[in-house]
This record gives C-alpha cells, sequence and structure tokens, in this order.
C-alpha cells in the first residue's frame, strides 16, 4: 500500500509516466494548475502547496529509489514543486510565465553548480533538493530579466 502511494504522489497522479520527456510535462502541468486554479496564486497558498509537495516528495522519493534505484525519472513531483518555486510571487502576464517556464526547465536541465551538488543528498533529499534549488534560480532570473527590460525599453508586462 506504502508503495502505491508513493507512486501515485511521486508521479504525480501519472504524469511522471508520459513517455517523452516526463519532467517537462509535469513543469507543463504545474503551469497550467497555476493559471487555471485562481486560489493558487495567492503567496501564501502556493508557499503551502510548495511544502506539502516537496514534504511528499522527500517521503515518495525515498520509496521509489528503493525500489527502482536512484531518482527514477518517474519521479515528476521535484519538478511540480519547483516550478511552483519559479512562478511564486512574480509579476502577472505571459512573459513572466514563460520566463519561469523556460528558466525552471534550463536549471533543472543544465544544473549548474549548486544544482547539481544538491542532488547527492540522501534519498528523497536529493530528489527533491535540485529541483527547489532550479526553482529558486529560475525566480530569481526571472526577476532580473524583468528589471533588465526597462533599460531596452521593452515592456515587462507582456
Amino acid at each position: 500500500m506504502k508503495l502505491i502511494a508513493a507512486k501515485i504522489i511521486s508521479t504525480c497522479s501519472g504524469i511522471g509516466y508520459f513517455p517523452v520527456a516526463p519532467g517537462t510535462v509535469t513543469s507543463a502541468a504545474a503551469v497550467a494548475v497555476y493559471l487555471l486554479v485562481p486560489g493558487i496564486r495567492d503567496l501564501p497558498v502556493l508557499l503551502i502547496l510548495i511544502l506539502l509537495s516537496s514534504i511528499a516528495g522527500i517521503w515518495s522519493g525515498q520509496i521509489m529509489e528503493e525500489q527502482y534505484g536512484n531518482d527514477p525519472s518517474i519521479v515528476t513531483i521535484d519538478e511540480l514543486a519547483g516550478q511552483w518555486i519559479a512562478l511564486l510571487a512574480i509579476p502577472a502576464g505571459a512573459l513572466p510565465l514563460l520566463l519561469s517556464f523556460a528558466f525552471f526547465r534550463f536549471f533543472d536541465i543544465a544544473k549548474p553548480g549548486p544544482v547539481n551538488s544538491a542532488q547527492n543528498l540522501p534519498g528523497g533529499w536529493g530528489i527533491m533538493a535540485d529541483d527547489l534549488l532550479a526553482g529558486l534560480f529560475a525566480n530569481l532570473s526571472v526577476r532580473g530579466v524583468l528589471l533588465l527590460l526597462p533599460l531596452f525599453h521593452l515592456p515587462s508586462g507582456l
């Protein structure tokens, strides 16, 4: 029963079984939920969802690693939480949303420096930590780009 619960949670109700780029598909689903569920954009609600998905990801990720080996690709709850961090308290608009998705996928896939090191933590901690850090870097990158746009006389509120 515990393994079944871990599979459902860690794969985001099966999205992790998507045959091509399940992490990207889960990130896109996280953006879709963010767009389609208005209450999720409230800072306290999103923070609670990030915390709950992170705790659930650590627990279920540990079980999935014991069953399937190191950081199985079907485990995508880390992308869900990381993408939500990338979206946390960013300005409204299509550009910030697209930048959030693009930067998160970049940092999650490229795993520069500390993002790569974070995945070396044991068990579910390592599964979650690199994506949470990628989400933080993505969020900061979006904010940086939006701050720079006026210098080039480009609107940031698209």
